[in-house]
Formats: structure tokens, C-alpha cells, sequence
């Protein structure tokens, strides 16, 4: 079981990673985006951490207070939720 968890983590961190990039090149070739509500969606399924990397190394949405703000919000919730249940399962 501890393995699959860390198996999907890894693999919907990746993804918020590629998200950003993705959406990024997007932007820059006016391209159809992917919305908002997808990118803090991969991350509150867990990808928290690598939307935050991949925001900082695209350097996208790094001047929207609802990413810079949000992000971190939500990777803290997630780390607060993952020692609650750590100490009570």
C-alpha cells in the first residue's frame, strides 16, 4: 500500500510539473491554455509540490497572488492533513 501511495504521488507531481510547462508554451504560442481550475486541481490531488516547482522553473503564474499564495496554502494544508492521519492511523 505504502509503495502505490508513493507511486502516485511521484506520478501526480510529475504531472502538475508538466502541466505548468505545458501551459506555459501554451502562453507563449497563444495557444488554447489549460484552465486554472485544472492546474490547482492537480494539486490538490497531491501535485502540490510539483506545480510549485514547475511555476518557479517555467517562471509562470508567478505574478498571480491566487498561485503564489494558493500553491503553498495548499502544499501546507497537505502536509498538516498527511501528519494528522500519520499520527491517528
Amino acid at each position: 500500500m505504502y509503495e502505490l501511495l508513493i507511486f502516485y504521488l511521484a506520478a501526480i507531481n510529475i504531472a502538475g510539473f508538466l502541466a505548468m510547462g505545458i501551459d506555459k508554451k501554451k502562453a507563449a504560442r497563444h495557444e488554447w491554455r489549460i484552465p486554472e481550475r485544472v492546474l490547482f486541481g492537480i494539486a490538490l490531488l497531491g501535485g502540490s509540490i510539483g506545480s510549485l516547482a514547475g511555476m518557479h522553473a517555467f517562471r509562470h503564474k508567478t505574478r498571480h497572488l491566487t498561485f503564489t499564495i494558493g500553491l503553498p496554502l495548499i502544499l501546507v494544508l497537505q502536509v498538516m492533513i498527511f501528519q494528522l492521519l500519520r499520527r491517528y492511523v
